[in-house]
């Protein structure tokens, strides 16, 4: 079972749409330049992305996939956890096609291609952050053979290891604290917010807390976890697998995120 993938229908984007995309990108850039990591202000450089339009699927993965072999494809919404982890492993990333109202541009609870494109993608132009998530995927295909009555917890600490690394992770550098997580580079307000606020506690990253830690969705994130590198991000999946097979991440703590029924049969089907 795979993912079902969609062709981006560009003709029905209107002129709002790319009024709403035009604004993101002219808000986010300055944001960028200030709080962005290196290799993602480099990706979006390489990816050649309009500032006044909202971008063209097949244009940016005619950038993407030399470097790295990742390409954004296409999907309607949400897809099962298993489902979208093994497109990371097979070098897809679920991208949605429709693009938030020029009345919402400052919070959407759904991701929407700004999220997606401008938040994720530069950062798979990186070969270091691409291998990392191409790990994620190997661990989901891990999870899906271990005991059925483990998967609900291994899927939410691998749902709170996601959450606080490639949505919210922030990473350490010569020019101090940078951003590299997609839900901090896609938000005007909360990438400052993330890295000067005295209201937000940031921590070195240790598995142990990250993958017993609820977060909430709906509001600036108070707790934060910063890596050294992607090497050492690619180094924290595997022990993130080690994990698993050990059978830590079997009675993580409850709460936050709920995991529905979808996700855990996803996972099922994905062992057959």
């Amino acid at each position: 079972m795979t993912a079902s993938f969609i062709e981006q229908p560009y003709a029905l984007y209107t002129p709002e749409d790319h009024k709403s995309w035009s604004m993101l990108y002219s808000r986010m850039k300055p944001q960028w330049e200030k709080y962005a990591n290196d290799q993602f202000l480099k990706g979006v450089s390489t990816l050649g992305l309009r500032p006044d339009r909202v971008p063209r699927l097949d244009d940016v993965n005619r950038f993407l996939r030399p470097l790295t072999g990742f390409q954004a494809k296409g999907v309607a919404g949400y897809i099962p956890a298993f489902l979208f982890f093994d497109c990371l492993r097979r070098r897809a990333f679920p991208t949605t096609v429709n693009i938030r109202r020029f009345d919402q541009l400052d919070y959407l609870p759904e991701p929407d291609i700004f999220h997606d494109i401008a938040g994720h993608v530069p950062m798979h132009a990186d070969p270091a952050f691409a291998e990392a998530l191409v790990r994620l995927g190997d661990c989901a295909h891990t999870a899906a053979h271990m005991p059925a009555e483990s998967l609900t917890s291994i899927i939410r600490a691998m749902a709170r290891f996601f959450w606080f690394t490639i949505e919210f992770g922030l990473m350490r550098s010569k020019q101090g604290l940078r951003v590299y997580g997609s839900g901090l580079l896609s938000s005007h307000g909360e990438i400052e917010h993330a890295i000067k606020s005295p209201n937000v506690q940031r921590y070195p990253f240790q598995l142990e807390w990250v993958i017993n830690q609820g977060f909430a969705i709906d509001h600036y994130q108070p707790l934060l976890f910063t890596v050294d590198s992607f090497d050492h991000l690619f180094s924290l999946v595997n022990q993130l697998e080690q994990w698993m097979k050990q059978g830590k991440l079997s009675h993580v703590a409850p709460g936050e995120p709920g995991i529905n029924e979808q996700d855990i049969k996803s996972f099922q089907n994905g062992a057959q």
